[in-house]
């Protein structure tokens, strides 16, 4: 089971104060990631750590607060650990000294709303007798041989996220893609874009061709370098510009549309797109960004996209960006749309549990990149190539 390091699996533990949780991440990690302490809300923020399991490969491991913490801080302890379900692949529950009830339930519950797998750490094997629980694990921290043990209990019950590959029944070997990468204020200094990366390695994957261009070389290269390509795949910003470069009969499509596609709701998306036309002067947009970032004077999501938008819709709207992927303080019920950013960092599941409050509530969303075709009036020929997908 191999994972990208943007798709690292999330493994959330959970449990009562005073369980074992933080001794049982410090013996995975054989670190002092979560400090141990027999005093009630010891750990009082999610804490996480990235490691590299046997039969798992890399991973998240993410130590929460007891659930049933009743300090002063309790409740915003509470939130943090409840805005973690929104990230992980796996929960796990840890209890001790046979005591499981309601506490125990809700997580439970959590879990099954959300089909997010989970499983049971019996803890303090060396001081309690364990007892009988379906999908559960008796192990003692203090045994160093219980770690392997563990390690394969949890690989077990890890479901691999079924993801498709960016280019996914898209190349054949030899095929050519031209990638257009502009290098603007908003790109990174020295380097290239997340998306870019995996775009590149993905085609080189696929024993395909990269060429690789700014804006400006690619009328020079579509003529004098290369025979017709399989596609060209464009940062969905260059949008205008390149369309009216590359010839019809070549595939068009944007690095934040491929992404989407990869990583699910892509059905949602095409069909919430349209949506644009129907806003109206004031309507609420929501602009969600996975990562975190320091916004520029030409950002994405936060200065072009809402500029475009106005002026597509020839209507004042009010755009708000919110960063990150934990849970959000909105009031759904005055949103009109939602437009999601690729995702190159998320998993598959996280941006599924993203997206799934506004999907319940009946609330168009998007993505980046298809919202950038369909103001440029290319929308159909940027997703032609995905037509023939059940």
């Amino acid at each position: 089971m191999i994972q990208h390091r943007e798709n690292k699996l999330h493994i959330g533990f959970f449990g009562r104060c005073n369980v074992g949780k933080s001794s049982i991440i410090n013996m995975l990690t054989g670190q002092d990631v979560s400090i141990v302490s027999p005093e009630q809300g010891t750990t009082t923020d999610t804490v996480k750590k990235t490691i590299e399991l046997q039969n798992i490969g890399a991973c998240v491991l993410i130590d929460t607060a007891g659930l049933d913490d009743n300090s002063n801080l309790s409740k915003q302890r509470l939130q943090k650990t409840q805005e973690v379900f929104s990230l992980i692949d796996l929960c796990v529950i840890v209890v001790a000294d046979k005591v499981c009830g309601e506490y125990e339930k809700q997580v439970e519950d959590k879990c099954k709303a959300l089909s997010i797998p989970y499983i049971y750490i019996q803890n303090k094997s060396d001081l309690f007798t364990s007892q009988a629980m379906d999908n559960s694990i008796a192990i003692s921290t203090k045994n160093a041989e219980d770690k392997q043990k563990l390690t394969q209990f949890i690989a077990k019950n890890l479901c691999e996220p079924k993801t498709k590959t960016i280019f996914d029944g898209l190349l054949t070997k030899e095929d050519i893609v031209v990638l257009v990468t502009p290098i603007d204020s908003s790109a990174p200094k020295g380097r290239m874009i997340l998306p870019q990366v995996q775009t590149i390695r993905e085609v080189l994957d696929s024993n395909a061709v990269n060429i690789v261009v700014k804006p400006s070389e690619l009328d020079f290269v579509l003529k004098h370098v290369c025979q017709k390509p399989r596609m060209v795949v464009t940062d969905s910003q260059a949008f205008d510009f390149v369309s009216k470069i590359v010839p019809e009969d070549v595939c068009l499509t944007s690095f934040s549309i491929l992404l989407a596609r990869q990583k699910g709701n892509f059905e949602e998306y095409l069909k919430g797109t349209p949506f644009i036309d129907k806003l109206q002067e004031g309507d609420n947009v929501l602009m969600l960004e996975s990562c975190t970032h320091q916004p520029t004077c030409e950002d994405i999501g936060r200065v072009k996209l809402p500029k475009l938008l106005s002026k597509y819709t020839e209507k004042k709207l009010n755009c708000k960006a919110i960063a990150g992927l934990t849970d959000m303080e909105q009031d759904l019920d005055n949103i009109k749309m939602v437009i999601q950013c690729g995702g190159c960092i998320a998993t598959e599941r996280q941006l599924r549990n993203r997206l799934q409050p506004f999907l319940d509530k009946g609330i168009p969303v998007s993505n980046y990149g298809l919202t950038l075709a369909y103001v440029n009036g290319i929308f159909h020929r940027a997703t032609k190539i995905f037509s023939t997908e059940s």
